[in-house]
């Protein structure tokens, strides 16, 4: 009758992660039971992490599609819209980003408990191998006493109780104990094999785990500068900067899709062994374990009897005899032998050696102990690694689909730059409403009329003119005007050219071109009319 699991009951994921399709290379179904020795295992943890490559593979499909849309449909604009909506890009970009970091938090949360569940297997692996460790020191150390320091001392005591029988025969007896002794420790198993694989298992799973800790936080990180970085661009409309960004972009869609194809099979795989991890370990140690010392550290049942209980007490009741036989010894032999009281004595120690030796064994031995750890390690693995994991692949997805999203938003903005730069590269120069035009126009050099100023300006330098005296007040116009003219960028505040056919100026002259025109004789109006013709 099997023995039921009260204390482990594996979590419900790892039933669904272990009930997910095991195909080989050849698309053949393959036993989902934890084998990683076998290759048609090893096969279909490969194609789970296959996953990864079907969704990059997928993504640079839409990319592509709508990267050929986008040109077909920039080619098909409008000429007439000179301003594209940036609104619908500017969402899908805050969007995305915030799905991102939404993700990194999610990824956060997930690389922290799967580095928590390392931690604790790796702990758990160093605490069973220090326990390891310890019994075997002490059977090593409790057969050394037996074989060969007693043995010593009693080869000695043989010479020295030659003449007495009774004696001697009190020796042979204790030899029978000594290895009455040996052969209860012998049959001990020899865990010291397994002893140096969890050591080398601890430590190989300690520095996987640091990369794998690195790698993620790493990819965190840039998800984050990235987010940064596109808004920087977007908002600064930087080229660049952009470029730069699409192919950081690039770079974690392509390691998101590989982080999910690794968690994927890494968590289908933990979850395999974390079904059933008591059939794994059986036949993992059955070359030094039998099977029912095994059940008893993995079961740890009240209903199990402890395998080397009876070894162990064979061993203390033959200690015990051979304590009895050495004080008997030392009453009664030594005032006949003094020679052979340090003998005894020495043999006295080495069995209070061993004695103390054999209870912390059966301590040590006792199933609580290296079942506790090995709880414990199930706990970490399969709760807080598969969670953890679960976590991370949860991130992998987001953060993949979110930054292919994000990289076509990056292609629009691009595209929209450059219609941009094309609607000012189409501006007309002649234009009269361009800002630029005015400024090239208004230069002096470029100009062919004579403007109010220059006749102004003129007045004083042209013989042929006799202007009327003029007051004070309408001697400093011109260079008022002018300063005015230079305070608005070359662009002057008021017409330079006076409308004559008019009846009365425009409200825009100033009051000094009101004035200079009003006082211009009806001659000055003949000789610069035709220029001031509208």
């Amino acid at each position: 009758m099997a023995t039921v699991r009260l204390d482990y009951v594996a979590p419900w994921w790892t039933y669904w992660l272990h009930n997910f399709p095991h195909f080989n290379l050849s698309f053949h179904t393959v036993d989902n039971t934890f084998k990683p020795e076998e290759a048609n295992y090893q096969q279909s943890l490969i194609v789970l992490a296959g996953v990864g490559a079907v969704g990059l593979g997928l993504s640079l499909l839409v990319l592509t599609v709508y990267l050929v849309c986008l040109c077909c449909c920039h080619k098909d604009i409008d000429g007439e819209s000179k301003r594209p909506n940036t609104c619908c890009v500017t969402w899908s970009a805050v969007i995305t980003g915030l799905i991102i970091c939404s993700a990194v938090g999610v990824g956060f949360y997930g690389n922290s408990e799967t580095n928590d569940g390392v931690y604790q297997l790796t702990y758990s692996l160093h605490n069973a191998n220090h326990t390891l460790g310890g019994i075997n020191n002490l059977v090593a150390g409790s057969l050394g006493n037996m074989e060969t320091g007693i043995k010593q001392h009693l080869e000695r005591l043989d010479e020295i109780f030659a003449p007495r029988l009774d004696f001697l025969q009190a020796l042979r007896y204790m030899r029978l104990m000594v290895n009455n002794v040996v052969r209860e420790l012998t049959v001990l198993p020899d865990i010291k094999k397994a002893n140096f694989d969890l050591a080398d298992i601890a430590d190989q799973t300690a520095m996987i785990e640091y990369y794998r800790w690195l790698t993620c936080l790493l990819l965190l990180i840039l998800d984050l500068v990235i987010c940064l970085a596109v808004c920087l661009g977007i908002a600064k409309h930087t080229r660049w900067l952009l470029i730069m960004v699409m192919a950081f972009v690039m770079l974690s869609v392509i390691l998101s899709w590989a982080s999910l194809g690794a968690g994927t099979a890494t968590a289908v795989g933990t979850s395999d062994f974390c079904v059933s991890p008591d059939k794994f370990i059986v036949n993992q140690t059955k070359d030094f374990l039998s099977a029912d010392v095994a059940h008893y550290y993995l079961f740890c049942s009240p209903n199990l009897p402890n395998p080397f209980q009876k070894s162990l007490t064979d061993g203390q009741r033959s200690l015990t005899t051979m304590q009895i036989q050495i004080q008997g010894l030392l009453q009664f032999s030594v005032p006949i032998f003094p020679t052979a009281e340090r003998d005894l004595l020495g043999i006295q120690r080495l069995l209070n050696s061993t004695e103390f030796s054999l209870h912390q064994l059966t301590a040590l031995l006792d199933c609580r102990g290296l079942h506790k750890d090995y709880l414990d390690a199930l706990m970490g693995v399969c709760y807080d690694g598969v969670e953890g994991l679960l976590y991370l692949s949860l991130f992998s997805l987001l953060s993949a689909c979110a930054l292919s999203a994000m990289l076509c938003a990056i292609f629009r903005v691009w595209t929209l730059m450059g219609s941009r730069e094309k609607e000012y590269d189409d501006i007309d120069e002649e234009d009269p409403f361009n800002p630029q035009a005015r400024r090239i126009s208004y230069n002096p050099r470029r100009s062919n009329i004579h403007s109010f100023c220059s006749y102004t300006s003129s007045l004083g330098s042209q013989a042929s003119l006799h202007p009327p005296p003029q007051s004070a007040s309408n001697a400093a116009p011109p260079p008022e005007y002018m300063n005015q003219s230079m305070l608005f960028g070359g662009s002057p505040r008021y017409e330079n050219v006076p409308l004559i056919g008019r009846g009365s100026p425009p409200p825009s002259y100033s009051p000094s071109m009101r004035t200079t025109y009003l006082s211009m004789t009806d001659a000055q109006v003949r000789h610069f009319g035709t220029d001031f013709q509208v």
